[in-house]
């Protein structure tokens, strides 16, 4: 997909268990307000032997605390969400991979999205792993306006996916793709690349004299299926793992379905500070190093998203 016009981001996001109750309902519950973060946190499960084959790679504050603190929006499964207290998913397990390349631990913290990054930047935490869209918008430090509102991250690209509609099981509103949106109204998480989508969507559908589309924005994707499934909005965006899953487990599969094809293929990257390029580039040789050894394939067959698979980790690799 393409990632300036589809996916978790503030300038262009992108969540296996019982998501009727984690991604719906459950989440409101689990995730921290504003960019604060979440004492309920977990984190991977790694070893912490200066022996590791990456160790060396790291810069030396993450050789002495063996720890690299990861802010996370555990409310987005099967990418990350909490289970028992302790969050769960796709991005854990692969950090918890990564941890063990690199000897350290990948302990996660809860935030809302749109708060992430200023938690990166403000050195709460060392890099962002949830579901984040590699944009150039976001390198660059520029908010859905284009305006500079800091100095951009960079992001190892470790993930594909492209985004699909998810609607009300029985699609009742028939939506097929973004043009049927016109003159209905949507559900989305705000702060997230699908919003941005959704505007685009707006300005296209009023330009062609359709109708107009009105955007309703949430703190959380739980809150947009809530709307969705109560027929208060016909649509939520999400990138095809996550509405497949929701699609197959809320309401035992009877809540919502998927509409129309996959679109526009893009990067989920780690994002890290532009200051931290030696964390940037420790981060890449280890994303190498289990697609190498095989435990990258593990996990993304563990949680049925083969197709999502990359050859190899770029930097900056979003557009």
């Amino acid at each position: 997909m393409t990632a300036s016009t589809t996916r978790r981001t503030t300038a262009a996001r992108t969540r296996i268990a019982a998501v009727g109750a984690i991604a719906v309902a459950g989440a409101l519950l689990l995730t921290a307000c504003g960019d604060q973060t979440n004492s309920g946190s977990g984190s991977s499960e790694t070893g912490a032997a200066s022996s590791a084959a990456l160790f060396d790679k790291l810069p030396k504050k993450y050789q002495d605390s063996k720890v690299i603190k990861v802010g996370t929006d555990a409310a987005y499964a099967p990418m990350e969400y909490e289970e028992g207290g302790k969050i769960v998913g796709i991005d854990p397990d692969i950090a918890a991979a990564l941890g063990k390349e690199l000897g350290v631990k990948f302990q996660f913290t809860s935030g809302t999205f749109d708060g992430l990054i200023s938690s990166l930047n403000s050195g709460r935490q060392d890099v962002v792993m949830s579901a984040m869209s590699d944009t150039k918008a976001r390198q660059d430090g520029l908010d859905d306006k284009g305006k500079k509102v800091g100095q951009g991250v960079d992001f190892v690209d470790y993930f594909t996916s492209g985004v699909s509609l998810l609607v009300k099981k029985g699609n009742p509103s028939k939506i097929e793709s973004l043009d049927d949106l016109c003159g209905k109204k949507v559900a989305v998480q705000r702060g997230t690349i699908y919003e941005d989508t959704f505007k685009a969507q707006a300005t296209k559908c009023k330009t062609d004299g359709k109708g107009t589309l009105t955007i309703e924005a949430f703190d959380t994707d739980a809150e947009a299926q809530t709307r969705v499934k109560s027929g208060g909005a016909v649509a939520d965006l999400n990138d095809y793992p996550v509405a497949a899953h929701i699609a197959k487990t809320a309401g035992g599969g009877n809540d919502f379905e998927v509409a129309g094809d996959q679109t526009d293929a893009g990067p989920f990257g780690i994002a890290v500070d532009k200051d931290n390029a030696q964390l940037r580039d420790a981060l890449k040789a280890a994303v190498d190093a289990i697609i190498k050894n095989g435990e990258y394939a593990k996990v993304l067959e563990k949680w049925d998203v083969k197709n999502s698979a990359v050859t190899e980790a770029t930097i900056n690799a979003g557009k």
